[in-house]
């Protein structure tokens, strides 16, 4: 069974959200151009005692993808 490389997974993440950072920071240029794609609502279900709410929304922009390229070259130079 393959291992799990978790210093790779957290700096994939980590790239995301510095690349959102520099998305919203730059939000008038190209660096903000993307796709969004998700669940446009929440899904409920109410089971009469509890009530559950799933949502999830993805963002990919261009910042987010340069963030993501930088994670992975730092992850060669640590690896």
């Amino acid at each position: 069974m393959k291992k799990v490389n978790w210093v790779l997974l957290v700096l994939i993440l980590v790239g995301f959200v510095i690349g959102r950072f520099i998305g919203t920071y730059f939000s008038g240029t190209f660096l903000n151009y993307g796709q969004s794609f998700g669940l446009s609502s929440p899904v409920v279900l109410d089971l009469g005692f509890i009530i559950l709410t799933f949502g999830l929304t993805i963002q990919i922009t261009i910042a987010s993808v340069i963030g993501v390229i930088i994670a992975l070259v730092v992850y060669r130079f640590i690896r």
